[in-house]
């Protein structure tokens, strides 16, 4: 799968801001209650920040991805600390699944996070997805990861349905900063 078939969505005239770090975040502006009230709802100022390891110079840590099917065993991919993982499962046609990301953001703030999938079937883009996740402040020992729940939806169904398929994940921020890429594969069976 290509690099560029996982781009973000632009945005015309949308320009990234300047990064500035935690201190500069939390003075910025102290008067401005707006802008107080932007960092509140990122967590900024609000509790004990999350111990990083040490070495670990990642921002965005994506620490699982879990595929919630209605009455099958969910299908979970630790992925904190795998360097190369191996994801591979079958889903019945016609299933109703749900993804779930969980994920811990460490060191600075995050803008614009986002999540882009591609999906093929013997070569052929037959589903992609580009999803906003966010901004996020650091994880506090408080609020030690955030999970974004996706909407549910159902497998296709049929013989053109059924088969292999090949896909990547790609978590991307503003900045294009590419925190993490997933190869994985699935099967629709019937």
């Amino acid at each position: 799968m290509s690099d560029t078939e996982l781009v973000p969505e632009e945005i015309p005239g949308f320009k990234v801001g300047e990064k500035k770090s935690l201190q500069e975040y939390a003075q910025l502006d102290a008067n401005d209650e707006s802008l107080n009230k932007w960092k509140r709802s990122l967590g900024l100022n609000t509790g004990e920040l999350l111990p990083v390891k040490e070495g670990d110079k990642r921002t965005v840590v994506i620490l699982s991805m879990t595929l919630n099917i209605r009455g099958e065993p969910p299908v979970i991919v630790e992925l904190e600390d795998v360097k190369d993982p191996k994801v591979s499962f079958k889903i019945k046609e016609k299933s109703i699944y749900q993804l779930v990301i969980k994920f811990r953001i460490q060191g600075e703030i995050i803008t614009g996070l986002r999540y882009l999938q591609a999906v093929k079937k013997t070569g052929i883009t037959v589903d992609k997805l580009d999803e906003p996740l966010g901004s996020f402040a650091p994880c506090t020992v408080d609020k030690p990861y955030y999970e974004k729940v996706f909407d549910e939806v159902e497998a296709p169904s049929g013989l053109l349905a059924r088969g292999s398929y090949n896909a990547v994940s790609k978590f991307i921020d503003d900045d294009k900063t590419v925190h993490l890429t997933i190869p994985w594969s699935f099967q629709i069976v019937k």
